[in-house]
């Protein structure tokens, strides 16, 4: 492992600095539980305490952005009882992990349909958002009722009324506008893609900001997911070169 770990800025392309927006996909509590003969919600359990040592990592290091993908759109398919167990987990989550956030001034921010989720976890969530909104060390988005392909089918939406309306011509929407439409407007998009599990794709995980982000698919189950693998894949992230389609 290098020791020069720096923090690289916005956009920045160079080989040599870390990431400013990491993305994870959190892959593979179900099956670090069934390894062990144990229920899935251990599984996610265990994952809780993987989330804790990233997010203290990123703010210990300086990374100003790090998303994780906590429960998608489709996630909602899953049995009735595994959803209860998820969102009670979530809101343990949140009231435990409040102190911590507003110690290291981390400020907490929702992306998907987080409305969508039981009022007691709204709740939580719109308190912890308000209780560390002027904080800025370290912006954590928790992606909740999360699909990349809602998110730009509303935005679409947002923009298709303004045409309708006739504040807009459908010729002058830009990239830029629609990204000031999606839930991570005012963010730069992530540099970094960690996915762990091992399968090699994206599920449904920020299809727009992704465009030219860098991808690292670890094996490791999520829970298992360690400080030093985290250090690792920041590693070999400061030793690619960004060239974003030029030569």
């Amino acid at each position: 492992m290098s020791s020069n770990l720096s923090p690289s800025g916005p956009g920045a392309g160079a080989p040599g600095g870390l990431p400013t927006h990491v993305a994870i996909i959190m892959d593979g509590n179900g099956r670090w539980a069934k390894q062990r003969q144990m229920s899935r919600i251990k599984g996610h359990e265990k994952g809780a305490e993987a989330v804790r040592t990233v997010v203290r990592t990123c703010r210990e290091l300086g990374i100003a952005v790090l998303t994780l993908y906590a429960f998608s759109t489709e996630n909602w398919l899953r049995p009735r009882v595994e959803v209860e167990a998820l969102m009670a987990l979530l809101r343990r989550f949140l009231e435990a992990e409040l102190r911590e956030l507003l110690q290291n001034g981390i400020r907490l921010h929702v992306i998907g349909q987080w409305k969508r989720l039981p009022k007691d976890v709204q709740r939580a969530l719109a308190e912890a958002m308000n209780d560390t909104r002027h904080n800025s060390a370290l912006q954590l988005n928790l992606a909740l009722s999360y699909g990349g392909r809602d998110e730009i089918t509303r935005a679409a939406q947002a923009l298709a009324v303004q045409v309708r309306d006739g504040r807009l011509r459908p010729e002058d929407i830009t990239e830029e506008m629609l990204s000031g439409h999606l839930d991570t407007r005012g963010m730069p998009d992530p540099d970094l893609l960690i996915r762990t599990g091992g399968d090699m794709r994206v599920s449904n995980f920020l299809l727009w900001q992704i465009a030219y982000t860098e991808i690292y698919v670890t094996p490791s189950l999520w829970p298992d997911f360690s400080r030093e693998q985290f250090l690792q894949i920041l590693d070999d992230f400061q030793s690619r070169e960004r060239r974003f389609g030029r030569v």
